[in-house]
């Protein structure tokens, strides 16, 4: 069993690296975000334990790169953040399981073990409406084909309303979804990410497939139903 450990503190990663070796597994250790990433995506590994807070490159970057390059390593984000926001950036991103600092070493053997024993996850499914696909781990959009360049809250909202496509979405849902937990601003501003979405998405193909429902929100029309109509 073969780890990747990616940690800059040296003695936290020598400790791992020592009590990992004493239960049979064969540990490689990068000091940084770039080397970590050179050996997550040119290696072969088991399992990634990968922190956070790290030089060169951030543990995030690292995650994004390799599920961009299509590696499915499982991997564990070890770390001294403890926002639960940091955490769901993590699972966002692609990581399989998060543990901070401090940590119990045999619950850290017990995830791994656990990692293991599910093996790589399976490459996750592109989102498409009609002509309209988003790959959520290679943040990419495209109509027909052509790249479609998103802020990542555009990104957000647009990603949301296809996962509910050819469903009714409220505001709210939008705002709890795809906004900070902790935003307690006024809710048009989901209005005017939609009409920036419609000016990327739908008005330069001709289209018209984020639908406004009067007094209940946003339906992304696949098409697939005819009658779906725009009440804005």
């Amino acid at each position: 069993m073969k780890v990747l450990l990616v940690e800059d503190e040296f003695r936290l990663a020598a400790t791992v690296r020592r009590g990992l070796q004493a239960e049979g597994f064969v540990v490689v250790i990068a000091g940084d975000g770039t080397e970590g990433l050179q050996q997550a995506t040119e290696g072969s590994f088991d399992a990634v334990i990968l922190d956070i807070m790290l030089p060169g490159l951030s543990g995030y970057e690292v995650l994004r790169r390799m599920r961009a390059k299509q590696v499915w390593t499982p991997v564990m984000m070890l770390t001294a953040k403890t926002d639960e926001q940091d955490q769901i950036d993590a699972f966002d991103l692609g990581a399989d399981d998060y543990l901070t600092k401090p940590f119990v070493f045999t619950v850290l053997v017990a995830r791994l073990r656990a990692l293991m024993r599910r093996g790589a996850c399976e490459r996750p499914v592109v989102l498409t409406a009609g002509s309209l696909s988003l790959d959520p781990v290679r943040r990419c959009v495209a109509r027909e084909g052509t790249p479609i360049e998103l802020t990542p809250r555009e990104f957000g909202v647009l990603e949301h309303l296809m996962r509910y496509r050819n469903t009714v979405v409220t505001k709210a849902d939008l705002l709890e979804h795809v906004w900070d937990p902790r935003y307690h601003g006024a809710d048009n501003v989901v209005e005017v990410y939609v009409g920036y979405l419609r000016r990327k998405i739908d008005m330069p193909f001709g289209t018209n497939a984020i639908q406004t429902i009067r007094g209940v929100g946003y339906l992304l029309d696949t098409g697939e139903y005819p009658g779906t109509r725009d009440e804005a």
